[in-house]
């Protein structure tokens, strides 16, 4: 059987992009997709965006990789944004909303946070009707005679697998800006890849510790704004909205 790895919500962090990587290669582990938000947050959106197109054979949007290419009247974000080259900036604005591929006779999708935008959250709390929406065929993901049986997204930072209704949904948790545990996350997906036949299939949840510290560091030395919310969720796990 093979592995997949699969990554999400970078978000400008290289120690901890860094830290997964080497699990991944550690593990052997030879293909790697990743669902989106590789900028803004931290300070490294360039170097993560270097590496992911080094590194992933598969790359989705996420709603930072969108907005972030768009004229914005906030000052945090005007940063960030010119962390970035014209090619990253294009580069941002070609990435698909999904990709669907067999795994031992299942049909898999994945996108960064719902069938139906890139902006619409769905939480592991939501309501069943809600979370078995995640399954729909839309405009987005392309309306193809079948639905998926596993659904991978990101976006919420918060790693979990649910079974509703024979379906499957997981989230991949967040690799640079965890809101779950202050580890580094990511997922691994086990099967026969790109067939149709029915044969063994695991999820694994990986959690890798990183160097906080260095990360905070390089935050610091880039002068970057919105650092206090930013250190409180790398060293808590606790999102910057709750505060308000």
């Amino acid at each position: 059987m093979e592995r997949i790895a699969i990554i999400s919500d970078i978000h400008g962090n290289i120690p901890a992009l860094d830290a997964v990587l080497d699990d991944i290669k550690q593990k052997k582990i030879q293909r790697i997709f990743c669902l989106g938000d590789l900028v803004g947050k931290g300070p490294d959106s360039y170097k993560v965006i270097q590496k992911i197109r080094q590194s992933c054979e598969k790359v989705i949007k996420g709603n930072w990789d969108d907005f972030i290419t768009k004229e914005t009247e906030f000052e945090s974000l005007k940063w960030h944004q010119h962390q970035l080259t014209a090619d990253q900036n294009l580069y941002l604005e070609s990435l698909p909303f999904s990709y669907d591929f067999y795994m031992s006779g299942k049909l898999i999708r994945l996108f960064h946070a719902s069938p139906h935008s890139v902006y619409t959250r769905v939480q592991p709390w939501d309501s069943i009707e809600t979370r078995l929406g995640m399954f729909t065929n839309t405009d987005y993901t392309g309306l193809s005679t079948y639905q998926p049986d596993v659904v991978g997204y990101g976006d919420v930072h918060h790693a979990f697998i649910q079974h509703i209704d024979g379906k499957t949904l997981f989230n991949t948790g967040s690799v640079g800006n965890p809101l779950d545990l202050t580890q580094a996350s990511y997922t691994i997906v086990e099967g026969e890849y790109d067939s149709k036949r029915e044969a063994g299939f695991n999820i694994t949840f990986v959690r890798v510790p990183y160097n906080i510290e260095r990360a905070i560091q390089l935050a610091k030395d880039a002068e970057m704004p919105d650092l206090e919310p930013y250190i409180q969720e790398l060293t808590t796990a606790k999102y910057r909205g709750l505060n308000n």
